[in-house]
């Protein structure tokens, strides 16, 4: 057996893998955001400890004695957040997440020096690790003369399942520390973001092996103690782990809070400023580009809030069938932008309203807006050199039959939806366990799952919606905040 535990935003999920990776069981324990001011985004990382617990136990009451037999386990979890600890491993304040941007400020002082761009290989994002460490030096000086070590939120599970401060590539690529073609912490960026390398965690491959499960845990949970803890990977290339988007031309489209369009790639091919994150794989020698919107999914849960239905009710209410695009236009910027525009001040808006807009016209709007912004993720990673043969649609919005047949249309490019079965990071953790444990060829075990439906491309749509999308591009100058 091989055990994966994802660390997300919203909650843990523990999975539970064969050696023929068939999935034996699986549980959840829920986690809670506190945004204590306007742009804040905080946890408690005690509450992660807590919910790995429950979601263990909980897979210990759900499995029998199949825990006995975990050979290898990995990790994921969401990426960038600042957890910071003193010289006696104690949590000094809460977690900074992937999604405050208290610290655009700071980002925009980072970016501004080509050391970044340069050796990182990316926009400095106020979401990003390092300006969330430039904010607390500026904002909470007592706390920052206390860091002794920074973890990411995944990495802060590790050091309490094994006692390692260890990170690896693919999530330690999302701090703006990381030489990302030489896949370790650069000196200079340190440096230049007031860091020192001793507070940094270790850096491994994703695959290999970081430690092993503390006697202590290994007892409660009826795992056997030292089983080896992989080095895992940031919650997009576990998924990508998980789907078998290792090689280049795989990719995939997730629809989840955040939407991300993600392209694996065999050489590291950054363009900064596209806004696109060009980052190392979980595998060796492997790197993946991946563009990144703010308000996927979450802007038809928005939406749904607003007209007091559900997500589901309004996705069934405009049936299945892609039509010409609403006159409505939808901008998502709920919450800022990444890519393609790095500008977390944003905002959403409806425009082309008339009378005869109904809630259908408006659900098609949102959906339409969301999808125009991952054709420009997608525009963005192929002006950056990589390519994408199909998209395999994951997350809650791949559930809608309209919406994707409407991403194959509008971004060009079939969308395949995969054979029942969990591909998902906790899913791509466990395959990282499995190859940190046994050695393997990541060739052999990260498969693509089979394929269930293909959307093709709409041809007779193209001409009309290449038309919505020039509107939809023209609006954000337009009503863009000074």
């Amino acid at each position: 057996m091989y055990l994966g535990i994802d660390l997300g935003t919203s909650g843990v999920k523990a999975l539970l893998m064969d050696d023929a990776q068939q999935v034996v069981a699986s549980a959840t324990a829920a986690l809670t955001v506190q945004q204590p001011k306007p742009l804040w985004s905080e946890q408690d990382p005690a509450d992660w400890i807590e919910a790995t617990d429950q979601a263990l136990l909980a897979l210990k009451d759900n499995a029998g004695q199949a825990l006995a037999a975990v050979k290898g386990i990995g990790l994921s979890g969401q990426m960038h957040g600042a957890t910071l600890l003193d010289a006696a491993d104690q949590v000094l304040r809460p977690c900074i997440l992937w999604n405050d941007v208290r610290s655009h400020a700071e980002a925009a002082a980072l970016d501004a020096d080509p050391q970044f761009h340069a050796i990182s290989g990316n926009i400095v994002f106020p979401g990003f690790t390092a300006p969330k460490l430039a904010w607390v030096r500026e904002n909470e000086p007592e706390v920052f003369d206390k860091v002794a070590k920074v973890l990411l939120p995944k990495d802060y599970l590790r050091l309490w399942l094994t006692g390692a401060h260890v990170s690896e590539m693919s999530d330690a690529a999302g701090t703006a520390w990381l030489d990302v073609g030489g896949r370790c912490w650069s000196a200079d960026l340190l440096d230049a973001s007031g860091m020192r390398a001793d507070q940094m965690p270790d850096l491994i491959e994703g695959s290999a092996a970081s430690g092993g499960l503390r006697a202590e845990l290994a007892q409660r949970w009826g795992i056997a103690a030292g089983t080896v803890v992989a080095g895992g990977a940031g919650d997009n290339a576990a998924s990508a782990i998980g789907l078998g988007t290792i090689g280049a031309g795989d990719g995939f489209v997730s629809l989840g809070t955040s939407g991300v369009v993600f392209a694996a790639t065999d050489s590291y091919l950054p363009k900064a400023e596209s806004a696109v994150h060009a980052f190392c794989h979980a595998i060796p020698d492997t790197w993946h580009q991946m563009g990144v919107i703010l308000s996927a999914a979450s802007a038809l849960g928005w939406f749904a809030g607003i007209t007091g239905r559900s997500a589901s009710d309004l996705s069934a209410a405009i049936g299945t069938e892609v039509q010409a695009p609403t006159s409505v236009t939808f901008l998502p910027y709920l919450s800022g932008e990444r890519t393609p525009h790095n500008d977390a001040m944003l905002q959403g808006s409806f425009t082309g309203l008339t009378h005869a807009a109904q809630t259908e016209d408006l659900t098609r709007a949102v959906i339409e807006g969301v999808t125009f912004a991952l054709k420009e993720n997608l525009i963005a990673l192929q002006s950056a050199g990589g390519r994408v043969d199909a998209l395999l649609a994951v997350g809650g919005g791949a559930r809608s039959p309209y919406w994707l047949q409407l991403i194959a249309t509008v971004l060009n490019i079939p969308v395949h939806i995969a054979a029942d079965g969990d591909y998902g990071a906790a899913f791509g953790a466990a395959r990282l366990g499995m190859l940190a444990q046994s050695g393997a060829d990541p060739q052999s075990v990260c498969l693509r799952p089979a394929i269930e439906r293909e959307y093709a491309p709409q041809t007779q749509l193209t001409d009309a919606f290449e038309s919505a999308f020039d509107r939809f591009q023209s609006l954000r100058p337009a009503i863009k905040m000074t």
